[in-house]
């Protein structure tokens, strides 16, 4: 009887061994924590840093409205050629968007960046796969270079 309870939990660390540990799922003010920062500057200083930054980036500016603040931009696509062999098109592209509103003396930035994979199939079918990048090191990024153009564009 002691062998079999022994048995029995060994067996039940080597099952407690392959969980996978659980995924922290963001909560909303965690991902707006994330994706935005605030500057002292105003909107027509900060504006233009940020469209300097994703051209910086490699990004296409698709739209920008100083007014609404909704900048617009996406990479250059990148299509696996490897993919052909089977008869399926993938190419995948990233697009970046940022809101910039004043609130106060402040302008704040929000900024969202997401993969995009869209597939082609034979005989016309295709999928597409939109992915957020919730990387903090991504966005981190983005943001220091923001204040790099900020700080150069409020010396002048």
């Amino acid at each position: 009887m002691k062998t079999i309870r022994i048995a029995l939990f060994a067996l039940s660390l080597v099952l407690a061994g392959c969980v996978p540990p659980p995924v922290h799922v963001l909560t909303p003010l965690e991902i707006q924590s994330l994706q935005s920062r605030e500057y002292e500057q105003h909107k027509d200083i900060v504006f233009p840093s940020v469209i300097s930054v994703f051209q910086d980036l490699g990004y296409i500016i698709r739209s920008a409205d100083k007014d609404t603040g909704l900048i617009t931009a996406e990479s250059a696509a990148n299509s696996d050629p490897n993919s052909m062999i089977w008869g399926v098109t993938d190419v995948t592209q990233t697009t970046a968007t940022a809101f910039i509103e004043r609130i106060g003396k402040m302008t704040k930035v929000r900024l969202n960046f997401v993969v995009s994979s869209k597939k082609s199939f034979s005989y016309g079918q295709s999928d597409r796969q939109d992915t957020l990048i919730m990387d903090a090191k991504t966005y981190q990024n983005a943001f220091e270079r923001i204040e790099n153009a900020v700080f150069i564009r409020s010396a002048n």
